[in-house]
């Protein structure tokens, strides 16, 4: 008997719109009126998915791919994770290096080191009217005087950032996931092409930060449910007692289910 529901959130019940249908509306309502419990899990931060959560009325969210875990419906927030000063220095060090793009996220603002681009300007152009943008020249000197809470942290670039996940890698113990935006994937709401680095702290992911939810409901894996589309989704998918990957979902997630 499944008693949790966790789904991703784009490209899974809100499209390249960033809204979602009127049918998926409709089915989490009719989900909500079960003992099923609904919970969102996505890589984007609470800042961003805030209005979304009003809509879809989900009970729990997991936000970051764990970094923030939330009880919606009490406004609770059952754990936290951020990035350490030392982390976020080398990761500034190293996209500066490579002449990268970066941003952090913090609880109430995303905070870009030069200006508008990638993923940064496409979340500009979905969320400029909610959320807070802060561009400074200098992210190092930010964090160093304002000593932020960074739950995230984004490297994009149009080049192949293999190496580059590589080097953070070896030099920490952070969760690094190297996403490309190509081709049938490519970024429609900004028409551009690149890939980035979702940079988080150790051991989080969203199955391992599903597991620590499940945990503190006393809900074991043979009672979850699991549906996603991307590459972060694959150990969620797996893990769940039924996994579910949407129909376009990335190739990657594809091939890794049907090994």
């Amino acid at each position: 008997m499944i008693k949790l529901l966790a789904s991703d959130v784009d490209g899974t019940i809100v499209y390249n719109d960033n809204k979602i249908s009127p049918k998926n509306i409709e089915a989490i309502e009719k989900l909500n009126k079960t003992d099923v419990i609904f919970t969102i899990c996505t890589g984007k931060t609470y800042l961003l998915m805030k209005e979304l959560c009003k809509k879809i009325n989900a009970t729990y969210g997991i936000f970051g791919n764990g970094t923030q875990i939330i009880n919606l419906k009490i406004g609770k927030e059952v754990e936290r994770n951020t990035l350490k000063k030392e982390e976020i220095e080398k990761c500034i060090d190293v996209a500066n290096k490579n002449n990268l793009h970066i941003h952090i996220y913090t609880d109430n603002k995303i905070v870009v080191q030069g200006n508008l681009k990638y993923i940064a300007y496409r979340n500009y152009v979905l969320y400029k009217d909610s959320v807070n943008f802060q561009i400074v020249e200098d992210l190092e000197q930010y964090i160093e005087e304002n000593e932020p809470n960074v739950l995230k942290l984004i490297i994009s670039g149009e080049s192949d950032l293999t190496k580059i996940k590589q080097e953070l890698k070896k030099a920490s113990n952070l969760t690094v996931t190297r996403i490309g935006k190509y081709n049938e994937y490519k970024d429609k709401t900004i028409d551009k092409e690149y890939e980035y680095l979702d940079i988080e702290p150790n051991n989080i992911r969203k199955y391992n930060s599903l597991k620590r939810l499940c945990d503190y409901l006393k809900i074991s894996r043979n009672e979850v449910m699991a549906i996603g589309d991307n590459i972060n989704d694959i150990d969620m998918i797996e893990n769940a007692a039924v996994g579910v990957a949407i129909g376009e979902s990335n190739e990657e997630v594809i091939k890794k289910l049907l090994m």
